[in-house]
C-alpha cells in the first residue's frame, strides 16, 4: 500500500494534523509526519516532493497557516496528489492561508479541505488511495456505514426526546 506523507509548515499544527493522522491510522494506511517549511526549508520542501513518489508515498497532505503556500510549493515539485489543510491562525483566522491553498495557479492543482479539517484531508487521501486498492474502498465503505448508523441512533433518541416533550 502507498503511504501518506503529512507535512505541516511548523510543529504548532500538529494539534490540527493529529486527526488527519490518527484516521489515516484507523484505516491502516502507512503515514509518515514532518515539519517542513515552504519558506524557511523551501530545498528540503522542493526535495521531498521530487522523491516522494520513489520514496513509496501516493498523497501528499500538506498543512500551514497564513500566507501557507507549502501544499502549493510541494505540488509544484510533484505529480502526486496533494491536499492543502489551510489552519486557522493569525489575525484572519485561517482565511488567509484558506485563500493562499484553494488560490493555485492553473497547472499546479491543490486540492483544499476547509479550515483545520485535517479529518476530511485523510479521508480523501484514503479515497484516492482506495482508487487501487480494494481493501481500502471495503475499509471506507464500512466508516461510511458506521457514520449513517451513529447518525440514525441520534435521530431514534431526539425522536424519543421530542414526544415526551
Amino acid at each position: 500500500m502507498k503511504k501518506v506523507a503529512v507535512l505541516m509548515g511548523s510543529d504548532s499544527d500538529l494539534a490540527v494534523v493529529s486527526d488527519a493522522i490518527k484516521q489515516l491510522k484507523a484505516l491502516d494506511i502507512p503515514v509518515s509526519a514532518r515539519v517542513i517549511s515552504a519558506h524557511r526549508t523551501p530545498d528540503d520542501a522542493a526535495a521531498f516532493a521530487k522523491s516522494a513518489r520513489a520514496d513509496g508515498f501516493g498523497v501528499i497532505i500538506a498543512a500551514a497557516g497564513l500566507a501557507a503556500h507549502l501544499a502549493g510549493v510541494i505540488a509544484a515539485h510533484t505529480t502526486l496528489p496533494v491536499i492543502g489543510i489551510p489552519i486557522k491562525s493569525g489575525a484572519l483566522n485561517g482565511l488567509d492561508a484558506l485563500l493562499a491553498t484553494v488560490m493555485m495557479p492553473p497547472g499546479v492543482p491543490v486540492a483544499t479541505v476547509g479550515v483545520d479539517n485535517a479529518k476530511n484531508a485523510a479521508l480523501l487521501a484514503a479515497q484516492i488511495l482506495a482508487l487501487s486498492d480494494d481493501a481500502l474502498a471495503v475499509r471506507l465503505e464500512t466508516l461510511k456505514t458506521e457514520m449513517a448508523d451513529g447518525v440514525r441512533r441520534k435521530n431514534e433518541k431526539l425522536q424519543s426526546e421530542i414526544e415526551t416533550l
